[in-house]
């Protein structure tokens, strides 16, 4: 049976087709088909506090485009969220009536906790050792959530106003930081180890640019040297430097940035990059249904 996970993020609107698939008694999301439109909502919305005429129309004729793509791929169910932006859009509720209209598409508008809880989904998939205390930080253009989980359970989450749309915009609160770090201090038993993992398109960008091997972690001492590496550079230059594309090349200083702060924070040197997100998680909830 073949999903569909649409993810409308702050920078990004991503589609995501796939199936359950299995391989020796596990199972996996096998990716048919990956569509990445930059649509920046958090452009908008973070300077305005609503998204404007010609981003809506945009907007709508992506969700066109991602239905006639399931369409193509014979798609059985599809999921639509979004996140950060169009929780603080005014006329987010205007938007998604007339994207229900023009394509029959159902967008949800979901809490930071949801996300949240859709990307740990990812985590019952993956072969690890649950016994061992673990954290998921996943950076967004306009949020960030971190999960603390013990036992496989989670015991604590937070969505903090703070991604790298919103630190460009010049729009986040600077108590942000001391909040993130008032909250880890009460989570986070800070005398016991925890594995760290990094979700988001930035940091799997960075693992990718860093050369490691799929289960290789990221050094946070490299982490620093790749962020000031970007740093020094124009946008033009990390685009032809380092072939990223455009709206990529600025947003990822900031997110370097909000894992450096986290895993300082953490008293942790290394993050694990598991290259799973949003729309993975959003397919194996449906599957699950599916199968209950």
């Amino acid at each position: 049976m073949k999903y569909a996970a649409i993810d409308i993020g702050t920078n990004a609107a991503r589609l995501l087709v796939g199936e359950i698939a299995t391989n020796g008694g596990a199972i996996f999301i096998k990716k048919i088909s990956y569509t990445r439109i930059p649509l920046r909502l958090g452009d908008d919305v973070f300077e305005d506090g609503k998204i404007s005429k010609n981003k809506a129309d945009d907007f709508v004729k992506t969700m066109k485009a991602f239905k006639l793509i399931t369409e193509i791929f014979d798609v059985q169910e599809i999921r639509a969220v979004s996140t950060s932006a169009m929780r603080e859009a005014s006329n987010a509720a205007k938007i998604t009536e007339r994207i229900l209209i023009e394509t029959g598409i159902n967008l949800e508008i979901i809490t930071g906790n949801e996300e949240a809880e859709l990307i740990f989904s990812n985590f019952l998939i993956i072969k690890m050792d649950f016994s061992v205390p673990f954290i998921v930080i996943d950076v967004g253009g306009g949020s960030t959530e971190i999960s603390v989980f013990e036992n496989g359970q989670r015991v604590a989450s937070m969505s903090f106003n703070v991604g790298t749309i919103r630190i460009l915009k010049g729009k986040s609160d600077p108590s942000v930081w001391a909040n993130m770090h008032d909250w880890i201090i009460k989570y986070v038993d800070l005398s016991s180890e925890h594995r760290i993992f990094g979700t988001g398109g930035n940091i799997n960008k960075a693992h990718k640019m860093l050369g490691n091997s799929f289960e290789e972690p990221i050094l946070l001492t490299e982490m620093k040297v790749l962020r000031d590496k970007l740093a020094s550079l124009t946008n033009d230059e990390r685009i032809n430097q380092y072939q990223l594309k455009p709206d990529r090349a600025d947003v990822i200083v900031p997110a370097l940035d909000i894992y450096s702060y986290i895993l300082n924070e953490i008293g942790a040197n290394s993050l694990m990059v598991p290259k799973v997100g949003l729309a993975d998680g959003l397919i194996y909830e449906m599957y699950k249904k599916n199968i209950n």
